[in-house]
């Protein structure tokens, strides 16, 4: 049999194949393109160029919050002009088989609970810090219930923004991610050198928010993944932690606070997942 695993963000989009459900195949990378039919008529060709065999079915995760049917995305800041799209419409063209369509934060959740950092625990809180900032509860290897999906990244933190002003929202995203941190200094984030101090300040903010998710979700673990984590320069996981334990300042213990070991296929093992749960 064979699987189609894909993972559309912001910047990559990622396209590989199972023939298992356990392993993938070499994984065919390139730049988002901003339509969505440039997108998948990239994505179908590279489907194409990967196999040429009879698909049994497809699963991958989009970033941007999914509309009710699970079929695109109704909202989001990156793939504008992908909102409103049926990305799941376009893939059942390649052989009318299921396709299983997630939010990419969340498909990645599910890879790092099951396959990587997050793997001995039973309740995951993954976070990913890149372009912007997304999060998933993963329970018992599978993603939480929601009625509109998880976007922790929205939360407001810099209530009087001291931080950011008064022209910009004061959420987490907007205080940590990539796209802002470049915005606020003018030049992209990789180009920030590791000993400027804004990498501790931007570890400080992260957890300000982990201390909401702790109190929210109550995970045995936290898994952190994205450029902003897992890139060089980062923001340190271990000042993470020490902050993250300073403001919950002893009310609950403090879950370990792991660093995501899949890199950029997290999304990949958690389609992969997917689909051994649902076929």
């Amino acid at each position: 049999m064979t699987y189609v695993l894909f993972d559309i963000g912001g910047t990559k989009t990622r396209v590989t194949i199972s023939e298992d459900l356990e392993t993938f195949a070499d994984v065919d990378s390139f730049k988002t393109p901003v339509k969505f039919e440039d997108g998948m008529d990239k994505m179908c060709a590279s489907i194409k160029q990967l196999t040429d065999k009879k698909i049994t079915a497809i699963a991958g995760g989009i970033r941007g919050l999914l509309t009710e049917e699970k079929d695109g995305i109704q909202n989001d800041a990156i793939l504008t002009k992908w909102v409103g799209k049926n990305v799941v419409k376009k893939l059942q063209a390649l052989g009318d088989v299921p396709v299983f369509l997630e939010n990419d934060t969340a498909i990645a959740g599910v890879g790092e609970a099951l396959f990587g950092a997050g793997r001995e625990s039973e309740i995951v809180a993954y976070h990913t810090i890149s372009t912007g900032v997304g999060g998933v509860k993963v329970e018992n290897g599978e993603i939480d219930h929601a009625s509109t999906g998880f976007e922790p990244g929205h939360q407001i933190l810099d209530i009087d923004r001291t931080i950011l002003g008064e022209e910009i929202t004061p959420t987490l995203e907007n205080l940590v991610s990539g796209t802002a941190l470049g915005e606020r200094f003018g030049t992209k984030a990789y180009e920030i050198p590791q000993s400027d101090v804004v990498w501790d300040e931007l570890a400080e903010y992260l957890a300000q928010g982990l201390r909401n998710t702790i109190l929210y979700w109550s995970p045995d673990v936290i898994v952190l993944g994205g450029a902003m984590i897992v890139g060089n320069p980062s923001i340190s996981v271990d000042a993470v932690r020490k902050y993250t334990v300073e403001a919950i300042d002893g009310f609950v213990e403090t879950p370990p606070i792991a660093k995501a070991e899949l890199g950029d296929h997290a999304g990949l093992f958690g389609a992969m997942a997917i689909l051994k749960q649902r076929l």
